[in-house]
């Protein structure tokens, strides 16, 4: 081991001297038995390897990642091989600030980027950092995670895919931030920091790792706003978690995460002296908060965010840092940015913005407070766009705003004794400032976007110009500005002031025929507009040329010829005679050529790197956009072409409302068969209801039938035992006393065997009926089966019961035999002399009053059995009376449904004639040259699909 302590001389020889050392070191790694030996080896690398990093990267490093694959177990040589290989992959900070700008380029990129690829080829030596990372011994975790986070920032995309594969690998790096020591917590962050940038799987991945809930935890430990250098690594993170990313957006709001962001701005009365680090944790915040509110986000999401940003008081805390004073300017302008995105589009919270008060005696709106700042031109640059971006998200789809920012220019609404936002947009629309000018101007303008009522109430606006002389309106001096030679070298010879009022006119008489009207009436406009076309000049007036030619066009295509001087005819004319047409459409395009223009459309907020490049508004390139085609189309039309096609416009309003009528009719109709379909639905439910109820009747007759069965046998007993007792009496003979009573019950059964008889034939002959009458009626119902089988069982009830009376008849039968052979022993001489042996008379007695209450019993349930009958009959009637109505109703609707297709088959008809006539119009159009859109091929696709529905409908029928 001597050779580890060689020293390195300071000759020509040291290089070479350090390059065999390491040779020598490098083999004692790979042949080394013991472990110590190899942990002094790898040691004796570490101290080498910030030197001749090259060299030990070139040499070792395949033996420093053995190290890690075989002696896992030892903590200490796992240290010293994790340090070394990050030594040689990571270039040292101090070495780095001595050398210049172009050397630090080469070594990250031909020294780091060449060993982390080495490094990398192997996707298990990821792995294996990433196993090493439970290891809770500081000598490993920690070297292991400064590793991981310098192939990360080497190849990021490359150990990103690594990772997503890897089992439990996010999970892993994700229990960093629960480490105690903090130096492993904060590099931990910064890891993730290189983990989580531009790969949205991962970003997902670590979100639902409890993320949010881990770092907002660390940034309230570490004291918030006022917290250091680890609450800005825990903001950054957030921010990569969070952009771009609806998924983490979403999984924060609903996690309830907005509400515990309140407090960091909850600053102290006294806001002198920030530290640069509060600034910057600040900054980050409020750039988080505009991160989920995002203009660029899904409406649906921005405005839920919005929503819970009110509901929670981030919106009034934020107000609070507004009106605040002592805050420092960088953070005030992001806080006005902040606010602008979380009212913009929200109805609530742009209310609760206009209630919002400075501290002020008097108390001022703040956005009047606002205004000054943005009209005043000793205000910063970026905070007076600031709050431009801030009035413009507070009038966005704000008609209610919008009325009141008019309302204070109003003559009834003008308060002499205190400032309104409308006294300064004008002040700053005419003022020296051209900075001021455009900004007011464009304020103004998102006054009036999409508010026809808001242009026409502009028109009233008075101006007092000077003493002695009459006002004029607010659009007449916009357009004396641009027009009189003598105010423009003075006021508004500047480009950016003529844009300005230019794009405030262009947005005022758009769509708005009254303002065009108004415009049209000064007999200067459309002269200077025509001059300013026709001229040739520079590149920087261009633009104006191009913004004049859009003020002329939008005066042409809204023109509702209420002025004989400038009709549309007249001006096109004018046009073609003093411009040329070709030469004005090539004018207007040279709004959308501007190197300005596709910038502005990018995004809503007016970024702009100095003021002279603020030329261009977000929503009026999207005016321009809109306007451009239909300009064009305007001036090329002669007027025999546009009285043709407003002819043929009438005609096909006529026939669309012919067509929108007989749609109507149609939807009439298919809610009527919708409903016909519900009552046939209802009437199939009854139906079925019906034969269940069938069916239970089938179990109950079912039921008597077995009953009827028992009693059959019970009567077959007691007949038997009768025959027994007759032969006893006539063994015996019987008193002449109860010899009557025999002949008196004799007479009684013959009697009511006589009704049974009567009652028989008259179930007989309703039984016959009842076949009759459901003979039709089974085969109109749905169930004729089942009806069939009710009377089926009712022929078998019927056949028992004669069974049952004949039975009775055999028993009177033998009762009469009985009694004949009383008589007969009556009349015998032997037998009265012998005598009757009471005894046995008295036993008979006995038996035949038994007999007696049997047959009574059995002629109760006989009557029990035909009353069960009658009923049985009854329902069969019901049921067979229902099936009939329900095959009525069916019929019925049947033919509602014939008469209905046929009404359907006439629209049709006259839908088709229709379509001809709307074909035969179009092409005459396309003869003349027009182009016609394909609104009614949508209408012909609907009545096709119209016409499949009743295809099918006729098909389930």
């Amino acid at each position: 081991m001597n050779f580890v302590k060689w020293p390195f001389g300071q000759g020509t020889g040291t290089q070479h001297s350090g390059v065999e050392t390491i040779q020598k070191l490098c083999d004692r790694v790979a042949s080394a038995t013991l472990l110590e030996d190899r942990r002094d080896a790898v040691r004796a690398l570490k101290s080498l390897s910030k030197k001749y990093r090259l060299e030990v990267g070139s040499q070792a490093l395949e033996h420093l990642i053995r190290i890690l694959q075989t002696d896992s177990a030892d903590s200490e040589i796992l240290g010293y091989a994790l340090d070394t290989i990050y030594n040689i992959i990571c270039s040292d900070e101090e070495e780095e600030q001595d050398e210049s700008e172009e050397d630090m380029q080469k070594q990250e990129d031909d020294v780091g980027a060449q060993f982390t690829e080495k490094f990398l080829q192997d996707p298990e030596n990821i792995t294996l950092l990433l196993t090493m990372l439970e290891e809770f011994d500081f000598h490993v975790r920690w070297p292991a995670v400064k590793l991981l986070t310098a192939l990360l920032k080497n190849q990021c995309a490359q150990v990103q895919g690594i990772i997503l594969v890897s089992p439990m690998g996010v999970s892993r790096l994700m229990d960093l931030l629960a480490d105690s020591r903090e130096v492993i917590r904060n590099d931990g962050l910064l890891l993730l920091q290189q983990l989580t940038k531009s790969n949205a799987a991962i970003q997902k991945i670590v979100a639902f790792e409890n993320a949010f809930e881990r770092l907002l935890d660390i940034i309230t430990e570490e004291g918030s706003s006022d917290g250091g250098i680890v609450v800005e690594d825990c903001l950054l993170l957030l921010l990569n978690l969070l952009k771009n990313n609806s998924s983490n957006q979403n999984f924060f709001k609903e996690g309830s995460y907005i509400q515990r962001m309140k407090p960091w701005f909850e600053v102290g009365d006294d806001n002198a002296g920030w530290s640069a680090q509060k600034v910057t944790n600040l900054h980050y915040m409020l750039q988080l908060v505009r991160v989920l509110v995002s203009p660029v986000n899904s409406p649906g999401a921005a405005a839920s965010c919005q929503k819970a940003m009110f509901q929670c008081g981030l919106l009034q805390q934020l107000c609070t840092i507004l009106m605040a004073t002592g805050v420092p300017a960088d953070i005030l302008t992001e806080t006005i940015n902040t606010v602008s995105e979380v009212i913009r589009g929200s109805q609530v919270n742009q209310d609760y913005f206009a209630s919002v008060n400075a501290p002020s005696n008097p108390p001022r709106p703040a956005i009047v407070v606002l205004l000054m700042s943005m009209v005043n031109e000793r205000q910063p640059f970026v905070l007076r766009c600031a709050v431009l971006y801030c009035f413009q998200c507070f009038l966005y789809k704000n008609q209610k705003g919008q009325g009141e920012i008019v309302a204070t220019l109003l003559p009834s609404t003008i308060d002499a004794n205190s400032i309104s936002a409308g006294q300064l947009l004008c002040g700053g629309l005419f003022s020296a400032d051209s900075l001021s000018n455009w900004c007011a101007a464009v304020a103004l303008a998102h006054a009036l976007q999409d508010n026809l009522t808001q242009k026409e109430q502009l028109l009233r606006v008075q101006l007092a110009t000077s003493l002695g002389k009459p006002p004029v309106s607010l659009l007449q001096q916009c357009t004396n500005i641009l027009s009189q030679g003598d105010k423009i070298s003075r006021r508004g010879s500047k480009v950016q002031t003529r844009v300005g009022l230019l794009m405030l006119l262009c947005t005022w008489i758009n769509n708005c025929p009254i303002a065009v009207t108004h415009f049209l009436h000064n007999q200067e406009n459309v002269p200077f507009l025509t001059a300013q076309i026709s001229e040739n000049l520079g590149e920087d007036e261009r633009l104006v040329q191009g913004l004049c030619a859009l003020l002329l066009g939008i005066c042409i295509y809204y023109n509702d010829n209420s002025l004989e001087n400038y009709t549309k005819d007249k001006l096109k004319q004018l046009i073609e005679k003093r411009i040329g047409k070709e030469n004005f459409v090539e004018k207007l395009g040279f709004i959308t050529k501007h190197e300005l223009y596709s910038r502005a459309g990018q995004k809503p907020q007016p970024i702009f790197s100095t003021p002279e490049h603020m030329l261009f508004d977000h929503e009026f390139t999207k005016l321009v956009k809109e306007l451009e085609g239909m300009i064009t189309k305007a001036v090329h039309k002669s007027s025999e072409e546009e009285k043709k096609e407003e002819e043929v416009k009438k005609t096909l309003e006529q026939h669309d409302s012919i067509v929108t009528q007989y749609k109507e009719l149609i939807r009439e109709q298919d809610a009527q068969i919708n409903e016909l379909k519900v009552q046939v639905a209802n009437m199939t439910s009854q139906s079925e209801q019906m034969q269940s109820t069938m069916t239970q009747q089938l179990t109950q007759i079912q039921q008597h039938k077995d009953q009827y069965n028992i009693l059959k046998l019970k009567l077959g007993k007691t007949g038997d035992q009768s025959s027994s007792q007759v032969d006893g009496a006539h063994v015996n003979g019987l008193q002449s006393e109860e010899l009557s009573q025999l002949r008196e019950e004799l007479e009684e059964l013959r009697r009511q065997h006589a009704q049974q008889q009567t009652q028989l034939a008259e179930q007989d002959t309703l039984i016959a009926s009842l076949k009759s009458e459901a003979a039709p009626s089974t085969q109109a119902a749905e169930g004729p089966s089942d009806n069939a089988e009710l009377i089926k069982e009712l022929e078998a009830l019927r056949a028992q019961v004669a069974s049952q009376a004949a039975d009775i008849n055999q028993l009177q039968t033998e009762r009469q035999e009985l009694l004949r052979r009383v008589e007969t022993v009556q009349s015998s001489p032997a037998s009265a002399d012998s005598g009757v042996d009471t005894a046995k008379v008295a036993e008979l007695e006995k038996q035949l009053s038994a007999q007696s209450t049997d047959t009574q019993k059995l002629q109760e349930e006989v009557k029990g059995l035909k009353a069960s009958r009658a009923s049985m009959e009854g329902d069969l009637a019901s049921a067979t009376s229902t099936a009939a109505i329900l095959q009525a109703e069916v019929g019925k609707l049947q033919q509602e449904v014939q008469e209905s297709k046929k009404e359907q088959d006439d629209l049709l008809m006259l839908l088709a004639d229709q379509d001809q006539k709307i074909l035969t119009l179009k092409q005459k159009l396309k003869d003349l040259g027009e182009t016609i859109e394909d609104e009614d091929d949508l209408d012909s696709k609907d009545q096709s699909e119209d016409d499949d529905d009743e295809e099918e409908e006729e098909d389930d029928e």
